[in-house]
Order: structure tokens, then C-alpha cells, then sequence
């Protein structure tokens, strides 16, 4: 079983912000899949597929991103979901706008929604996706930039990064974290490489 949680925050005003994208991500592929994620367990939202002879479970925590340890880990130890197995999404400020990178394992660098799922696993060693948000400019307020929602301008290159996400999704659980790592990694290296050159 596989479970792949995106994080944010619950509640119409959040809609459309930056620390938001990792429950896009997962509302974008739940469509995909003609599945709901509207199960309430564990402090979360949750639905289920099967694909490539797995279960999937989809997850959005409701405790508030500050505490979405609260729900990872009460679903981890409920399913017996082995930590490699385990996949979380999420805003990333030390990226730029629009970059998607799988990384096997890791800290929660300035997230406080990761570092509040590591506190509650009690392990930093699982799969996550960060979408790249980019930073606010220099003396802004961090809090108001990631709460915030993105410009016109930065709206196309998000929605590529969702399904560049998705299409991760799907080869870490068909062929396991290396291999989308390398295709979703690469690849998004490839074609900022052929822009550069354009």
C-alpha cells in the first residue's frame, strides 16, 4: 500500500495560495483517477484507487499545515504504511516558481508542515515532492508570501508543476522512488536547459 499526501490548509480563503499547491497536486490526480477524497480519518481527508496492482491512498490533513503530522502519522501506523511508501507534496520557497523535485528523504529545511510530519514519525527517511513557489523579495513577510496567492503570470508554470507532480506520482509508484526521481528530475532539468538555449 502506498500512501500520498499532499499538504495545506482546509478552508475556501486558502484556495489558490502558495502553501496550498501539494492539496491541488492531489485534487488534480484524485480527478484523474474518478476517485473522491472526502473519507474523514486519522485528522484528514482520504480516498483510495488501484493502480499497477497497488493500493493508493490520497490524503489532505485538516489539523492546519502546522500540524499535518497529526494526520501522516496517524495513517502510517494505522495502515502499517512502510516509510518508503510514503510520499508527501509540498510548497518549496527554496526553489524557483514551477520546479518539481523528488527527493528520497531529507529535512524540512523552513517547512513547518514537514517538520512537524518528521517530528511525528520520528524519521525524516521517506519520499517527498517539492514544488517550487520561489522566494518573496527581500523584507517581505514570509508568512503573508506563502499564504498569499500566485500572479497571473506565475499561474501557467504551477500548473505544469502539478502535472509534473502527477507524473511522478505515478512512476514512484509504478517503479519506485530512483527511477521518478530520474525522469521527473532530469527531465525538468532538460527543458530548462532547452529554454536557456531558445
Amino acid at each position: 500500500m502506498y500512501l500520498i499526501a499532499g499538504l495545506g490548509n482546509i478552508g475556501k480563503e486558502y484556495d489558490g495560495t502558495r502553501h496550498n499547491i501539494g492539496f491541488e497536486v492531489i485534487d488534480y490526480l484524485s480527478e484523474k483517477k474518478g476517485i473522491l477524497v472526502k473519507k474523514k480519518e486519522q485528522n484528514g481527508l482520504t480516498g483510495v484507487y488501484r493502480e499497477f496492482g497497488e493500493k493508493i491512498l490520497l490524503a489532505k490533513p485538516t489539523t492546519f499545515m502546522n500540524n499535518s503530522g497529526l494526520c501522516i502519522a496517524g495513517l502510517v501506523n494505522f495502515y502499517q504504511v512502510p516509510l518508503e511508501n510514503l510520499l508527501i507534496i509540498y510548497d518549496d520557497i527554496d526553489l524557483a516558481i514551477g520546479d518539481v523535485r523528488i527527493r528520497q528523504r531529507g529535512s524540512a529545511g523552513t517547512h513547518n508542515g514537514m517538520r512537524s510530519i518528521i517530528q511525528s514519525l520520528g524519521s525524516q527517511d521517506f519520499p517527498r515532492i517539492r514544488i517550487g513557489t520561489g522566494r518573496p523579495k527581500e523584507g517581505a513577510d514570509l508568512v503573508h508570501f506563502v499564504l498569499g496567492h500566485f500572479a497571473k503570470s506565475e499561474i501557467p508554470l504551477m500548473e505544469s508543476a502539478v502535472l509534473e507532480a502527477v507524473k511522478g506520482i505515478d512512476y514512484f509508484v509504478k517503479d519506485g522512488v530512483d527511477l521518478a526521481m530520474n525522469q521527473v528530475n532530469v527531465r525538468r532539468k532538460k527543458e530548462e536547459t532547452d529554454r536557456l538555449e531558445n
